[in-house]
């Protein structure tokens, strides 16, 4: 396998970057650097939410487990999102039986519909901080043509048994706060949290519970991999030991998503990493924030190109969207954020005097196919990636699944395993993306 170079490691242990998430978590957990050459049975690469679950999960069943990342758990997209936790994925429960059969689909459409219970069990049985509420999440419309389309997906999700419900004009104004959409449908099983500190709570769960060992170790980045005689060897690169110890694995699960790089041939290649950029204003005095999302549920919208928003638990708006491929620029008043306050402003006229006090972005993995993705490229490497803007829900879910199908004890996993197949002309992702922008924005403006 062709390592990393490691001549330069500066990247790694960097410091979380400044955002809403980062100066409100409760506190890290102690993740130091591996300092020691080890040997386990599980090797987990990437301490974010698929990473840290599958480690949960393995915790309590007497498999030895050390999971690394190259800066601390929740560094990346586990620790920038939005925080809201939403069941399901792009695709409505009619198209998954369509596409995986009846038996399949319907497992699948089961399996994702439960999965924000996932994240809120694991709360509430470890006993996470993370200011969780559960007060669902509204997908309205602008559009007449799309409310067909939000309506029927909810009666889709009805018919299997989930708590939702469909929302009239009236209903969305008074839900949201605001007249910018004619209609949509809210799902109760859905919620929030304070990202980071999720995170940083399944680390800490991770570590208290394991009945054989769990080790999380960050600033330590994987820069090879190599199959041995009983498994595999992860050799690593510290900030103080950029030829560090090893790690040897009989299973190695590769977590990294929107951050993957070279370890796996053609991995990072197989998806388009982009930048989602978030916004919020200080906490809203009592009068400014009295109308906007009084039940406190979350919300995105249904273009292609959508805008997600929702309250903390201070009472700030939180506003998120697309911006730009490149990492945004460090001036705290860039314009690469201009278009989301432009859009909280329309969206809601009283905060046109509103301070900003944090804006920050995190990469997220998209797929070609708008679905997560699991690999099985070699006996004992598992990979899981993909999200597609539904991390928190989907990732944990996965994890679990995944500490299963490494335990040996799964009775198959959620999604079928695929071989990895680099996007064509990956180097052009930039112009993938801008174009991709450039055509959804017209087909938003258009429907």
């Amino acid at each position: 396998m062709k390592p990393i170079d490691v001549a330069n490691v500066a990247n790694v242990a960097r410091a979380l970057p400044p955002s809403l998430w980062a100066a409100t978590a409760e506190p890290a957990v102690d993740a130091p650097p591996l300092a020691a050459s080890v040997a386990v049975d599980v090797a987990i690469v990437g301490a974010g939410y698929t990473g840290l679950s599958a480690a949960l999960h393995l915790a309590g069943q007497g498999r030895s487990v050390c999971v690394i990342d190259a800066h601390e758990p929740g560094w990346g997209a586990s620790g920038r999102n939005g925080g809201q936790v939403i069941p399901g994925l792009k695709y409505d429960p009619d198209e998954l039986v369509r596409r995986y059969g009846s038996t399949d689909g319907e497992a699948l459409a089961r399996t994702v519909g439960h999965a924000a219970d996932t994240v809120f069990d694991l709360i509430a049985r470890y006993g996470i901080e993370c200011d969780a509420t559960r007060a669902g999440w509204i997908q309205p419309t602008h559009s007449t043509a799309l409310l067909h389309t939000l309506h029927a997906r909810a009666r889709q999700w009805e018919a299997r048994g989930a708590h939702v419900e469909v929302l009239d004009r009236a209903q969305t104004v008074a839900r949201l706060g605001t007249d910018a959409f004619i209609g949509g449908w809210v799902d109760r099983r859905a919620g929030s949290v304070q990202p980071l500190s999720y995170a940083r709570g399944l680390a800490r769960a991770a570590l208290e519970h394991g009945t054989h060992g769990v080790a999380i170790h960050g600033g330590t980045r994987a820069v090879g991999l190599e199959r041995q005689r009983a498994g595999w060897r992860i050799r690593t690169a510290t900030h103080e030991r950029p030829d560090g110890p090893t790690i040897d694995a009989a299973q190695v699960l590769i977590a990294t998503n929107g951050y993957s790089d070279a370890l796996w041939p053609g991995l990072a290649q197989s998806v388009i990493a982009a930048n989602s950029f978030i916004v919020a204003t200080k906490p809203l005095d009592a009068k400014t924030g009295a109308a906007i999302l009084p039940g406190r549920e979350v919300a995105s919208d249904s273009r292609r190109l959508l805008l997600y928003f929702r309250r903390d638990s201070t009472g700030r708006l939180l506003m998120g969207g697309r911006g730009p491929f490149r990492e945004p620029r460090d001036a705290p008043d860039s314009r690469d954020w201009a278009h989301l306050e432009r859009a909280a402003r329309l969206m809601y006229p009283q905060l046109e005097d509103v301070e900003y006090e944090y804006r920050w972005a995190g990469r997220i993995a998209i797929t070609r196919d708008f679905l997560p993705h699991v690999h099985l490229p070699a006996p004992g490497v598992t990979i899981a990636l993909g999200y597609n803007g539904r991390g928190i829900a989907m990732a944990t879910t996965l994890g679990k699944h995944l500490a299963a199908h490494l335990l040996g004890t799964s009775r198959g996993l959620p999604l079928p395993p695929a071989a990895i197949r680099p996007i064509p002309l990956h180097a052009l992702q930039r112009w993938y993306i801008n174009a991709g922008v450039a055509w959804y924005g017209l087909l938003d403006a258009l429907s």
